[in-house]
């Protein structure tokens, strides 16, 4: 019994990038979506978290990474340490660090690359509009919430109350 090229190609994975992938539980199928992303969604997977102060500032719990932001590593054995953001490499979502090196046997210096899980942002950099604009984005629905739900509120407390009429029962229904 010959498979013909229909059979064929639906039991194989696409090879290239679906905009329609929506999740798997295959490890295989994950691997395989993160390394055919296009850029502008690998650059979502450089996100990194925000430190306590920024996240109560921004009201964000991560954002992606730039060149110039200080970050703290939380993993590997350069935990602890503050740096800026030297380079980044979006096709192997990867963020090396200024003087965060180790020295090889001939002596020369070599960067070490991070994921970006492993990091924290301390500081931002904001030299960009549109990174403004990102770290705003949320705010001004929460605003436009907290607003109605206040004018709610008062307009509430200036109407007067109503007394409550009591439940009696009726005479006349009683046998």
């Amino acid at each position: 019994m010959a498979i013909c090229s229909q059979d064929r190609s639906i039991r194989t994975m696409k090879s290239k990038f679906s905009t329609h992938w929506q999740s798997s539980k295959q490890p295989r199928k994950q691997r395989k979506f993160k390394a055919n992303a296009p850029l502008h969604i690998k650059h979502k997977f450089l996100s990194v978290n925000l430190s306590k102060e920024l996240r109560k500032k921004h009201s964000k719990r991560n954002i992606p990474v730039r060149k110039g932001d200080e970050v703290l590593v939380m993993r590997g054995s350069f935990k602890k340490k503050k740096a800026k953001v030297a380079t980044i490499e979006l096709k192997r979502t990867r963020v090396a660090l200024e003087n965060v090196q180790r020295t090889k046997k001939d002596g020369t210096k070599v960067n070490v690359w991070f994921t970006p899980s492993a990091l924290q942002v301390q500081t931002l950099s904001l030299d960009d509009k549109k990174r403004i604009a990102a770290l705003n984005r949320g705010k001004k629905a929460e605003v436009k919430e907290t607003k109605k739900v206040e004018a709610k509120e008062t307009k509430k407390e200036s109407k007067p109350k109503q007394e409550e009429k009591k439940n009696v029962p009726n005479k006349s229904s009683s046998k």
